[in-house]
């Protein structure tokens, strides 16, 4: 049995402080979430008569039911066509030994390096003429694109760590290359996929520049604009915007919790690979 050793408590002290320095915001979010508007006292002091009410009023004066389901569309089907994508590009790049896969990768890896707000007005223009703008669809066109080279390179890396021979033996039993990567090798790729999950859906979900750009002016929006609109420009109902920053949190928990094993253990593996 290992006794507890001072060497211990030096290595559990930082991450203790780590773990306060992380969970301090989080309590002056839900603790003036809870708060009435009325209390003006200290954000650190606890609430003591804690409400429901911020959060009723944050549903309805800034529609976040409309705001949550447009967040979790473009967010869920933005996702599955960057994973679907990118992995299938990734695929033949890692793979091919020709000189064209090289000039394509860097080619894609282009899109690493340069902002995409070099391209904001000509991208704006496109989608007026493709005539989305003001719809959910301009975002998941927008995210498709920009997130691809990022998760293309997450995958090409993996692609690359992984032996050869489970694809050679199926490639001797008569199967395809597309049918090869479907059920021999997507399926190696669990812990990259989940870790371009979690990273390419919390980007998304928390970008505020997108979908102020091309849903203004409409009745559609995300969670990050409705929020913003509970700030005017001489007041601002901070109760209801951390109210409405817990709801806005709450969908992303979830799905942590739900594929928290898998998540860690994506995370894991991607750094093994």
């Amino acid at each position: 049995m290992n006794r507890y050793r001072w060497r211990t408590l030096m290595v559990e002290l930082p991450m203790i402080a780590a773990a306060v320095l992380v969970g301090f915001p989080v309590y002056v979010l839900v603790n003036l979430a809870l708060r009435a508007p009325s209390d003006t006292s200290s954000p650190i002091r606890p609430t003591t008569s804690p409400t429901l009410d911020n959060f009723t009023q944050a549903w309805q004066q800034g529609g976040l039911g409309g705001a949550l389901i447009n967040s979790v569309l473009v967010t869920a089907v933005s996702v599955v066509i960057v994973l679907a994508v990118s992995s299938l590009a990734a695929y033949p790049l890692a793979r091919a030994t020709a000189r064209w896969s090289r000039g394509v990768f860097l080619l894609i890896m282009l899109g690493l390096m340069l902002p995409f707000q070099l391209a904001a007005l000509p991208l704006y223009q496109t989608m007026r003429d493709l005539g989305l703008l003001g719809t959910p669809w301009a975002l998941v066109l927008f995210y498709s694109g920009l997130q691809v080279p990022f998760t293309t390179f997450l995958y090409v890396g993996f692609l690359r760590a992984l032996p050869r021979e489970f694809e050679d033996a199926a490639f001797i039993d008569g199967c395809s290359p597309l049918e090869t990567f479907r059920y021999v090798v997507f399926p190696m790729l669990k812990p990259v996929t989940v870790t371009a999950l979690v990273l390419n859906a919390v980007s998304v979900w928390n970008d505020f520049f997108t979908p102020l750009l091309y849903l203004s002016g409409s009745t559609q929006q995300t969670m990050p604009v409705a929020i913003a609109g509970f700030v005017g420009q001489y007041a601002a109902d901070w109760n209801l915007i951390f109210a409405a920053l817990v709801i806005s949190v709450v969908p992303i928990l979830a799905v942590y919790f739900a594929l928290q094993r898998s998540i860690i253990n994506g995370f894991a593996g991607g750094l093994k690979g």
